[in-house]
């Protein structure tokens, strides 16, 4: 189970709206097929695996890091395939919580007499699909903050300068995360000043960027902008409101950008919660927010970030500077948000740390 929950990962960011899975076939102590999730959600892990055991799947155990779905999508259902292929017993890791599958696939391995155990390294499972089961449970994505901040906890100098915060080994691993999200996320504030192109640029993995977001409530994002020109070539979609001047939207869709309106707060900005409701209807999974203070205000003050990747560089700014995070109105430290230290990772002078929302 392991080995399919490793497989499984290499699918985070690249087969939305599909679950990330992992499977691996063994037969008299020999893996003879293992298989993951395809680039869109195809093929499936089940099928990819039967298809490189061939004959030999006959009699295996079949170790899946998610139960096989039940229902005919753009594939047919892998339950009946591992059953057509004759695999002797299966071992799943999570039951799929999707209404069209939701025990049906277990249920369909033991009417065809193969005994299911279920629970294996569930935990991991889980969190390796956190972002699905969340789509499916909340309506949205998982959503992931990440700041490159000073020691002082500032992303920019007074000037508004940033570059560079942390230095070339956190830059890349910030990129590798770009690549294990489904889409990348921006304010109007930092897509203005730092003019971003939003993708993954580590040696060959080119083709693994992420689909781009910002977030924009009077449509200021103008079409010079490295985002727009690129829309053509990468997906770029604009969070906006409904009172946006349609005249801006009508650029940025001649661009190639998908302009989406949803409710604004009472200060005409676009509310937090109706955004993130939009993109999980859009089929996104997680969403790795990156910038800039406004933003990553309004998710935390709403309560709406999962996941914190904190990039702690050695350096001071000062109280000059510009913070990570803006004013939240906290009348005492209990009200803030509470997150739960999961991981620290040197990386050269910088630190990365990754928390979770707490409880």
């Amino acid at each position: 189970m392991a080995a399919a929950l490793t497989l499984a990962r290499r699918g985070l960011g690249a087969v939305w709206p599909n679950p990330a899975v992992g499977c691996v076939l063994v037969r008299e102590r020999r893996v003879v097929g293992r298989g993951w999730t395809g680039v869109g959600g195809t093929p499936h892990a089940e099928t990819e695996a039967l298809r490189r055991a061939g004959a030999a799947a006959s009699g295996a155990t079949a170790y899946v890091s998610l139960e096989p779905c039940a229902h005919h999508g753009r594939t047919p259902p892998c339950a009946d395939a591992l059953v057509a292929a004759g695999i002797e017993r299966a071992v799943i890791a999570l039951e799929d919580p999707d209404p069209r599958v939701a025990g049906a696939g277990i249920a369909r391995l033991g009417a065809a007499g193969i005994p299911c155990a279920v629970g294996l390294r569930r935990a991991e499972a889980a969190d390796l699909n956190a972002g699905f089961l969340l789509r499916l449970q909340a309506g949205r994505p998982l959503v992931a903050l990440k700041l490159a901040t000073t020691l002082d906890g500032r992303i920019a100098a007074r000037t508004g300068a940033s570059r560079w915060i942390t230095g070339e080994a956190a830059r890349a691993r910030a990129h590798l995360l770009r690549a294990s999200h489904d889409a990348v996320m921006v304010g109007i504030g930092t897509a203005l000043t730092d003019d971003p192109r939003l993708d993954c640029r580590l040696p060959g993995m080119a083709a693994r960027s992420p689909l781009r977001i910002v977030v924009d409530s009077r449509l200021r994002l103008p079409a010079a902008s490295a985002l727009v020109r690129s829309a053509g070539e990468r997906p770029l979609w604009v969070l906006t409101t409904e009172t946006a001047p349609a005249a801006s939207r009508a650029v940025l869709e001649d661009a190639g950008a998908e302009v989406i309106a949803v409710a604004a707060t009472t200060e005409g900005r676009v509310d937090p919660a109706a955004a993130l409701s939009a993109l999980g209807g859009r089929g996104l999974t997680r969403l790795l927010v990156e910038g800039g203070a406004a933003l990553a205000t309004a998710l935390l003050g709403a309560g709406l970030v999962d996941r914190l990747y904190w990039f702690r560089s050695s350096g001071i700014l000062g109280a000059d500077a510009i913070a990570a995070i803006g004013a939240l109105a906290l009348e005492s430290p209990a009200a803030g948000p509470r997150l739960r230290r999961c991981e620290t990772l040197d990386l050269g002078d910088d630190t990365l740390e990754t928390l979770e929302r707490a409880g």
